[in-house]
């Protein structure tokens, strides 16, 4: 088994690296950041989000593990003080894996050119000045056209965070869909719109035809894809689940349901 550390490099998470790479390394467990088989991230949800961008090309053969040094994280299911059970798992390793779907995001530019990108929580579509105006198809068929602020698209693992900041539901992560939810959308006699999250399946698609020239941000779990300073515009964006998944190595499992009553409830019961 090859193991690569992941830190986000405060004093908290670099006192757990080190005990981490102690422990690898008693127990004879090579590290290797280049072609890992497991990646242990230490920090918050960012710190995991960043790594799933970082080993993004070897998401097949990759399976990670969360050690939170902060805030309870939905993605990190072991806290600093548990090193030692984390690499006794690791030494009885046999594989187990649970998978979370990602979300395809593909742009299309006025000359023609196209970009391909993937998320794992969300991606945003947003205009600073002024109004966005776009078309929103479902599976082809037009439903609305929008204006205001922006747009965001999530997964199911990924509607606790910005989707929920917006309004949008949270989902069951073993429900696969994606979830659009406006922000802050231009609602009166004139223009209109659904106003509500909306929720397309596993096998339906999202298009958004660009109805404005102005240059946009569009963001992957809040790393930017496409950005004011860029001189090529936007004509569309196509989403839909991606055919890719994240694994992590569950040696344990936090029901999905006690994370979110953990985190915005406080353990209500």
């Amino acid at each position: 088994m090859r193991v690569a550390v992941y830190s986000n490099h405060t004093k908290e998470s670099n006192k757990v690296t080190n005990q981490i790479n102690q422990g690898l390394k008693e127990n004879n467990i090579e590290i290797d950041d280049r072609a890992p088989d497991i990646v242990l991230t230490i920090g918050g949800d960012g710190t995991l989000l960043s790594a799933f961008h970082h080993y993004r090309e070897q998401l097949e053969h990759v399976r990670f593990v969360g050690i939170h040094t902060g805030h309870l994280g939905f993605y990190t299911d072991w806290r600093d003080y548990e090193v030692d059970k984390l690499i006794d798992s690791l030494k009885q390793d046999n594989g187990q894996r649970v998978s979370y779907p990602l979300v395809d995001v593909d742009i299309k530019y006025t000359d023609g050119t196209k970009e391909h990108f993937v998320a794992l929580n969300e991606s945003t579509i947003k205009k600073i000045e002024n109004t966005m105006v776009c078309d929103i198809y479902i599976k082809g068929q037009l439903f609305e056209r929008f204006r205001g602020d922006g747009l965001c698209i999530s997964t199911p693992t990924g509607s606790t965070g910005y989707n929920k900041s917006i309004g949008g539901a949270v989902i069951d992560p073993s429900l696969l869909g994606i979830q659009l939810g406006e922000i802050a959308s231009i609602n009166n006699r004139v223009f209109r719109t659904l106003g509500s999250p909306i929720i397309v399946g596993q096998d339906q698609y999202l298009d958004l035809k660009l109805r404005t020239v102005d240059q946009l941000i569009v963001s992957c779990d809040q790393y930017q894809a496409h950005g004011l300073n860029e001189k090529r515009l936007i004509d569309s964006i196509h989403y839909q689940i991606s055919a890719r998944q994240i694994y992590f190595a569950r040696y344990r499992h936090t029901n999905f349901w006690e994370r979110v009553d953990e985190a915005f409830i406080g353990g209500a019961k």
